[in-house]
């Protein structure tokens, strides 16, 4: 069975404004670093990175980070820009649903190595199943789930949509 959470014109509707969201938490900064994680969080992280460049003078700075979802302790997580590049900066750890916490912890750590002006995290879904004390600082939608459910996250050019499975 296969319910529609969100269809694809309420997905832009909702990067929208949390990409809003972010730029009035970073009014003053004159870089942002978009930080998303490999999947549907670089998309997401791409699209909102895109809004970003219309509403604001500040240099934003899409990053991708690349980690082993199942084992990210092992794998480490690995940016596309270097270390240099997000120091003492305004991050914003992007992931497209929040489920256990995971991912976004390892991501987090990976930048809490070095100094850091502020780091945010955005997910598109919060599920509201974490293990680890990690929360969303913007996030689209919370939907309360069971654990045998699973949601799931397209990004299709003009036809993207999360579904609960």
């Amino acid at each position: 069975m296969e319910n529609q959470i969100l269809n694809h014109e309420q997905i832009q509707h909702t990067i929208k404004r949390m990409a809003y969201q972010v730029y009035e938490a970073n009014v003053d900064e004159p870089e942002i670093i978009v930080a998303g994680i490999e999947g549907g969080g670089l998309h997401l992280a791409k699209k909102m990175a895109n809004i970003l460049k219309k509403i604001t003078d500040a240099q934003i700075v899409l990053c991708k980070l690349k980690m082993d979802k199942k084992n990210p302790l092992e794998s480490g997580v690995i940016t596309s820009i270097s270390e240099e590049a997000y120091k003492n900066k305004s991050i914003v750890l992007v992931d497209d649903v929040l489920n256990s916490g995971t991912t976004l912890i390892y991501g987090v750590h990976h930048f809490l190595k070095t100094p850091i002006k502020q780091l945010k995290t955005a997910v598109l879904v919060n599920r509201n199943h974490k293990k680890y004390p990690i929360k969303a600082d913007y996030k689209g939608i919370s939907l309360s789930t069971s654990l045998n459910e699973h949601i799931r996250v397209e990004f299709v050019p003009k036809n993207d949509a999360v579904y609960l499975d």
